[in-house]
């Protein structure tokens, strides 16, 4: 019997979930599981992944009989509390071409680039009001030390003819972000920007509407590996042909995914609604923004005015377990806090009115992976992302629904689907060259954003952080 370690609720509330709360009062909770039920497929996580591959299954084959079990309610997770950026995958090229080869690399980036229409397009056809708007990403440079940091990568970009992206001089970047911050950077077309959880929300609707049995407030405490899988939660249980686990950075509790993914902090912050200030310096496009640090932030202004801010990596799980200190940590808001007014000095009266974290399923190499845990072929799984899920969770989505029905596709025969790829060192290095190496960088970033170069042993430690998080611009 596999246990699944325990979701505690989250004690601060997000601000993309409260609206969505507010927006739709009406979509009331789902009875919990009780008693003893039976599927063709059983998902286990209620956010994109999840709904996304319930929804891709019952599109190939509408008799497939799934039931979806969510610990809270459908997007109160990572789904609901990320920083909105619907981003395609240029940044993973290299490490995507690495992983599966030129041509798989090539096909995965487009078919990312291709996600985020998609999901514009799924919401406006279903009527999911998800605040989409296609105004882009913008990467950026705040220290002079990173000028440049992107010319090796655009210049691939151009030999292999992809036009999705182009640099920004420090004029067009202050135009456009407001900021007096930014020194440079590259500008991708085809990014996007949407409230989060009202995009779970939506999903969650038309899952229903199209015969997915979810059951929220369903807690999956283990699962049993019999001849035929079950799922239990503290209440009922469920037997199933085919599970499948997507359950984000909670997986790192699983003994065979452990090693796979280090569950790290992603720490946000909103200010109170401040329209005429956004509009005053420029920033009205809806780009999402992020920097160029490895413990980045990553910023959108909302179509109200707030301006919100994250900030990746400032803490990490012990041994997988993702503790109530991922989401109530005033020290990892208070930092969040100070770099929301060094980007935004204009910015300095308006209160924060919302703080929040939230657990990130880190991989090694950043890119998420899928397979078969321990190699059973009836329990699924799906994990990784790495800070870019929004829509290559769609992708993910087709690789879990191809594979638990059997079909021999495209997505079924990615590379992506092939199992663990790398490995972090085991624990007790794992944690405490983790603290390290975190200090490390942290301190690292802060020098540099003064304009002076780090020492050279902080250098050789942050030097040490995982591969996925130090390949230029794909963070």
């Amino acid at each position: 019997m596999t246990r699944f370690q325990p979701v505690h609720r989250p004690r601060r509330p997000a601000l993309w979930i409260e609206q969505a709360r507010a927006i739709e009062p009406d979509a009331a909770p789902i009875e919990p599981l009780a008693g003893a039920h039976r599927a063709d497929v059983c998902i286990v996580g209620g956010g994109y992944t999840g709904l996304w591959t319930a929804l891709r299954i019952k599109e190939l084959d509408p008799a497939t009989d799934v039931v979806l079990l969510e610990a809270a309610r459908c997007g109160d997770g990572a789904s609901g509390r990320n920083g909105g950026f619907v981003l395609g995958w240029w940044g993973k090229l290299s490490s995507l071409t690495a992983l599966c080869g030129g041509e798989d690399a090539l096909r995965l980036v487009h078919a990312a680039a291709a996600a985020v229409r998609e999901i514009g397009a799924f919401c406006a056809a279903n009527g999911i009001r998800v605040e989409f708007r296609p105004g882009g990403a913008i990467w950026t440079t705040t220290t002079p030390l990173h000028l440049g940091m992107w010319d090796a990568f655009l210049g691939e970009m151009e030999r292999r003819g992809i036009a999705a992206l182009r640099a920004l001089s420090a004029a067009e970047i202050a135009a456009r972000t407001g900021s007096p911050v930014h020194l440079g950077g590259v500008l991708d077309s085809t990014a996007a920007t949407v409230q989060p959880a009202l995009l779970a929300r939506g999903l969650r609707r038309v899952a229903l509407d199209r015969g997915v049995r979810i059951f929220e407030d369903s807690r999956a405490t283990a699962l049993d590996r019999g001849a035929r899988p079950v799922v239990r939660t503290d209440r009922g249980a469920v037997a199933a042909e085919m599970v499948i686990l997507a359950i984000n950075a909670w997986a790192a509790s699983l003994p065979e995914l452990r090693r796979a993914i280090l569950p790290m902090s992603s720490d946000m912050v909103a200010t109170a609604p401040a329209a005429e200030r956004v509009a005053t310096i420029g920033w009205t496009g809806g780009e999402a923004i992020s920097d160029s640090r490895m413990m980045l932030h990553y910023y959108q202004a909302t179509p109200e005015g707030r301006v919100v801010l994250g900030r990746a990596g400032a803490a990490h799980a012990r041994l997988g377990r993702v503790s109530p200190t991922f989401d109530d940590a005033p020290a990892r808001a208070a930092a969040a806090e100070r770099g929301l007014r060094r980007l935004y000095p204009s910015f300095a009266d308006v209160p924060i009115t919302h703080a929040w974290s939230g657990a990130v399923d880190r991989a090694e190499n950043g890119l998420p992976f899928f397979g078969r845990l321990n190699g059973d072929p009836r329990v699924l799984y799906g994990a990784g992302y790495s800070g870019t899920g929004v829509a290559q969770s769609l992708l993910g989505g087709r690789i879990l629904a191809s594979t638990a029905l059997g079909l021999d596709d495209e997505w079924s025969a990615t590379p992506l689907n092939r199992g663990i790829r790398s490995l972090f060192p085991p624990d007790p290095v794992r944690y405490v060259g983790g603290v390290l190496v975190r200090k490390a960088v942290e301190r690292k970033e802060e020098t540099e954003e003064t304009g002076q170069p780090a020492g050279p042993v902080t250098r050789r430690l942050a030097a040490l952080a995982p591969s996925g998080m130090r390949k230029g611009k794909g963070k």
